[in-house]
């Protein structure tokens, strides 16, 4: 009887920005929610938090899980740690590393008009960059000429 070996190694796919940009929609959208399906937690409001500060907006660094802008409540702040935790098991869904980012933020704000809204920033290690924007929740994409 003859054995069959069979070598197995794992190769890296080429990364398409698309999926960074994809995994920063994602990311946000979650926390736009309210829901955080990904982190398990269930109290958040970023779009009410954004409105009450004085800058009227939020930035959240999902890369190191910090925040510019308003300062969120202790509920948030933790919430957005889980987030920067959760952020390698979604990368590692998507069949990328998290290293791959240079740059993830998305700045969350309330608009009289059109309500809550966010922008996505993507920047990879090679320096291609990208900002998007989607209003409520879920984030339905801005499109603007060009």
């Amino acid at each position: 009887m003859a054995t069959l070996l069979v070598w197995c190694y794992y190769h890296p796919r080429a990364m398409k920005f698309g999926e960074l940009k994809s995994i920063g929609h994602n990311i946000a959208d979650s926390l736009a929610s309210g829901i955080g399906l990904l982190i398990g937690y269930y109290e958040t409001d970023i779009f009410g938090e954004a409105s009450r500060s004085p800058e009227r907006f939020i930035v959240v660094d999902f890369l190191n899980g910090t925040t510019e802008g308003g300062r969120p409540s202790e509920s948030l702040a933790q919430a957005i740690t889980l987030y920067r935790h959760a952020l390698s098991n979604l990368c590692f869904r998507h069949g990328v590393d998290v290293s791959e980012f240079k740059t993830l933020k998305v700045k969350f704000g309330v608009h009289a008009v059109y309500g809550g809204h966010f922008a996505v920033t993507v920047e990879d290690q090679k320096g291609r960059q990208s900002t998007d924007s989607y209003v409520g929740a879920p984030g339905r994409r801005v499109r603007t000429r060009r």
